[in-house]
């Protein structure tokens, strides 16, 4: 059974602690209310949070994993009974990370000297994004706090895991042309010199593909510099390209048109900006607050215009479905599930329907993806090493042909 780690008063103000054995953080606050103490401070005092804390990092800020960590682990503190004040400074005891328990230290702080907990978060914006900001303060509004952090911990996950999804899949095709490459390189540098002895004065009757190698490797072992200066000169370029709003309109229209990958990315987008949307709705996020955060989370550029044109013809006094079916990039489907959703009023149930619908579809597409490039890998890896092998043996059978 879990140890928790205790600070509290009696009703008369006298100060206790120790630790207690319960079946969970609600237990253990219902143990203490129970004798009639009032709770300062209740954390786990053995296993992983007690011991590595939220983050093992100690020189970065907090990833989207610590956020989303913090944030579940409020929601089950505020829901025990646990005051907001001593959960995050329970929770910030708990953490290694200087920076994030350094952020939690001012939020209690904040939080203390009679600010709401939203604008206390308002302080780490690169950290808090505006679509948790905005879920808690709709639900300090609202009530049901412990509710809403929840189902931002939820959203959170679900971000997570969908990142995860996309980054693994994109991680495959990776290794094996890494793999490629390196393989290539290899042959290049350390096999195919050593047949050049064999090739001296011969070069006339060496077939083309073998001439061409030739050069290659030549080139690559006295001008290696120049290719490694040339590949960090690309490397910066391209980076600097994305910098520009006219390079990262051509990249991300790239990720929209390449056969092999534009059903997974469109999935994503879609997904993401409809569940973002969805959440924010059921929040009770103002209609316009919703639609400008959906379109700065939305990951692509295109789709960011999209929202932001939607924003423009709402704040007009349209419907979000008007400007939604002129775009092309969402299926008709949807912008019609869109608009029944507005017209019945029941918008952030059918956007949390359509945006289960596209999760489901995005981790099939990933699926399928990853079938379809391994053998594709595999074989242009083969094609590459087999043409370097032939380009070797075909010369030497030649040779010995004109020998005889």
């Amino acid at each position: 059974m879990p140890t928790y780690r205790f600070e509290s008063r009696t009703a008369a103000g006298k100060p206790a602690s120790g630790t207690l054995a319960a079946a969970d953080l609600a237990a253990a606050a219902a143990q203490i209310r129970g004798r009639g103490e009032y709770i300062v401070v209740l954390a786990p005092a053995d296993g992983p949070s007690a011991k590595g804390g939220l983050n093992v990092s100690l020189s970065f800020g907090p990833s989207a994993k610590d956020i989303q960590a913090f944030t579940s682990q409020l929601a089950v503190m505020i829901r025990a009974g646990i005051s907001i004040r001593a959960a995050i400074e329970g929770i910030a005891d708990q953490t290694v990370n200087v920076k994030f328990k350094a952020m939690l230290t001012q939020m209690k702080k904040d939080v203390e000297g009679g600010k709401q907990f939203s604008d206390a978060l308002l302080r780490y914006p690169k950290t808090f994004s505006p679509l948790y900001i905005n879920m808690v303060k709709a639900s300090e509004l609202s009530g049901g706090f412990s509710k809403m952090l929840d189902r931002v911990a939820q959203y959170l996950a679900h971000q997570i895991e969908t990142r995860s999804m996309v980054v693994g899949a994109m991680i495959y095709p990776g290794i094996i042309g890494t793999m490629a490459i390196g393989t290539t390189v290899f042959l290049l540098l350390f096999v195919l010199p050593r047949f050049m002895k064999i090739f001296e004065g011969k070069e006339a009757a060496l077939p083309a593909p073998t001439k061409v190698l030739l050069f290659l490797s030549a080139f690559m072992t006295n001008y290696w510099y120049v290719i490694i200066a040339g590949l960090g000169a690309g490397t910066y370029g391209f980076y600097m390209l994305l910098q520009t709003d006219g390079g990262r309109a051509w990249f991300d229209s790239v990720k929209l048109k390449v056969p092999l990958f534009k059903k997974m990315f469109r999935a994503l987008y879609i997904s993401r900006g409809l569940h973002t949307m969805g959440q924010l709705v059921n929040a009770g996020v103002p209609i316009l607050d919703t639609i400008s955060i959906t379109a700065d989370i939305s990951g692509n550029l295109h789709y960011k215009r999209m929202w932001k044109a939607v924003y423009a013809s709402v704040k007009q006094g349209k419907k979000i479905s008007y400007t939604l079916q002129k775009s092309p990039l969402l299926p008709k489907a949807v912008v019609q599930m869109v608009n029944a959703g507005e017209e019945s009023g029941k918008l952030g149930e059918v956007l949390d329907q359509v945006a289960e619908f596209y999760s489901r579809e995005l981790k099939s597409v990933i699926k399928s993806v990853t079938a379809m490039i391994e053998p594709l890998m595999i074989v242009l890896m083969g094609g590459m090493v087999g043409f370097i092998a032939m380009s070797i043996i075909l010369p030497i059978f030649k040779l010995s042909q004109i020998v005889k």
